[in-house]
């Protein structure tokens, strides 16, 4: 069982329904990368609370999602090699953000371009 992509799967469900937010489990990489959707303004914001002995996140939707998914396998990605995923992820230059994870923490590819770092392809967001 995938916990980050049934997380991703529940945040674009409730995103196409149309709610103001939804619950998932709290994993460090889901704080993280939601972490770098409220950066990006993908989402309003989220707090972390627990239900009986599971920590959970309520994540508040801004609705601004047209698409989001995880990419499976993890690519590995050299920094040369980020614009071919991004044609094949996101259908605008700077429309949308592919989320990695590099040797220096999860980042969006802009990121690892301006510090020259490759790493594995976790998600696609626009």
């Amino acid at each position: 069982m995938d916990k980050f992509a049934d997380a991703i799967n529940k945040i674009k469900t409730n995103e196409r329904i149309g709610r103001q937010e939804c619950v998932i489990d709290s994993t460090k990489l889901m704080r993280t990368v939601l972490d770098l959707l409220k950066s990006e303004s993908y989402v309003s914001s989220y707090e972390e609370f627990v239900d009986k002995k599971f920590k959970m996140l309520r994540v508040k939707l801004s609705n601004k999602i047209n698409s989001i998914g995880v990419i499976k396998p993890r690519y590995a990605v050299q920094c040369t090699d980020i614009q071919k995923y991004e044609m094949r992820y996101i259908p605008s230059g700077n429309f949308g953000v592919l989320i990695l994870s590099t040797p220096q923490g999860i980042m969006t590819n802009r990121q690892a371009k301006e510090k020259r770092t490759g790493g594995r392809l976790l998600a696609y967001v626009y």
